[in-house]
């Protein structure tokens, strides 16, 4: 039996579509594990599926001056020590990393090991973490086909995000049964990330009255974000965070308004969801989600609206655009190359374990 070992951690983003993978990789007959850090967010999700897991130490490689910056970088060598002797423990065939600064030790020592790596890169611009992988890797996947310039001659391949399988699986009967809504009547769902946007949420809530004329509106607006006074309002329904029904909220959904984070665009174009995207400014990210979301727009997929642009009239003007020009949206993408993301990434692997 083949081995893989998946890495990947800091955040759900780099966690999600390695477990999206995984019901491919049983199907092939893959031997699972997972290197992550001691007590990151991964893990207790991979525990949780019975994967065996394997904690390193972990340091975080700062742009800015932290006191932090002097210990870290022992931490990333005692990692790469304890991720040598895990992979000679484990023998894999191949090591699958989706990012976050645990990978680094791991992709490192796989090369040490001769051992053939595949990391994935989200945004358009590789991180600091994937920066510091991309020499010891074999393939490195992405999401868009700017970032092929940014990257070693012959390591890009254009795969998109692995999408969770139970996404596509949604039930629209049941989220409006859920949410007490109607199937008949259009619905837009908003998604402001996983701690919720007050700039979007307060847009949404300022032309709430206006969009309700047409639609049915479901509002995911982070933890601590729920507006008590508007919660008998007709055909609106809000929650904090929404876990295991989302994919019955995105088959109810006609229009989908969403920050501009790299899983959450994926699986937006994997939906064929005509979208509003929405990114984080300048003023409070590296510009990720910018460069993002206008490549969505470049390519057809997405209506962008600059977070500065955001206004009672803009949302509502995007809206009536989306709405309009629906059908064009979803044609752009059922055209897109990255419609089956877990099958390409699948066939690299299996490509380089033969």
């Amino acid at each position: 039996m083949k081995k893989i070992v998946l890495t990947g951690g800091g955040t759900a983003g780099h966690v999600t579509p390695n477990i999206a993978l995984l019901p491919s990789l049983k199907e092939a007959g893959f031997e699972v594990h997972y290197i992550g850090s001691y007590e990151g967010i991964e893990k207790k999700l991979i525990e949780d599926m019975g994967i065996p897991y394997y904690g390193i130490s972990s340091g975080k490689l700062r742009r800015y001056f932290d006191m932090k910056n002097f210990s870290d970088p022992f931490r990333v060598v005692k990692g790469f020590g304890e991720a040598n002797r895990i992979l000679k423990k484990i023998q894999p065939d191949i090591v699958f990393s989706k990012g976050g600064f645990v990978t680094v030790p791991v992709v490192m020592a796989a090369k040490k090991n001769k051992i053939p790596a595949i990391i994935h890169e989200s945004d358009m611009t590789p991180g600091l973490a994937n920066k510091l992988c991309i020499p010891s890797a074999s393939k490195v996947c992405c999401n868009f086909k700017e970032t092929f310039e940014l990257l070693p001659e012959g390591k890009a391949v254009l795969t998109g995000t692995p999408i969770r399988k139970e996404l596509f699986e949604g039930d629209a009967k049941k989220a409006a049964e859920f949410c007490g809504l109607s199937t008949e009547k259009p619905t837009i769902l908003v998604v402001g990330g996983s701690s919720g946007s007050v700039v979007i949420n307060n847009a949404i809530r300022e032309s709430l009255d206006e969009i309700l004329k047409n639609y049915q509106v479901i509002h995911l607006c982070g933890k601590d974000h729920l507006d008590e006074s508007l919660k008998e309002k007709e055909g609106y329904v809000q929650f904090e965070y929404i876990s295991k029904e989302l994919r019955d909220l995105f088959a109810l959904s006609d229009l989908v308004i969403s920050r501009a984070g790299a899983n959450a665009i994926c699986e937006l174009l994997a939906l064929k969801k005509p979208n509003i995207l929405i990114p984080l400014s300048m003023a409070a990210s590296r510009g990720d989600q910018i460069l993002n979301a206008r490549s969505f727009k470049k390519n057809g997929f997405s209506y962008v609206l600059e977070e500065e642009e955001l206004t009672t009239t803009s949302l509502l003007n995007a809206i009536r655009d989306v709405a309009t020009h629906k059908e064009e949206y979803i044609q752009a993408m059922n055209e897109s190359e990255m419609s089956d993301s877990i099958g390409t990434i699948m066939n690299l692997i299996l490509e380089l374990t033969k």
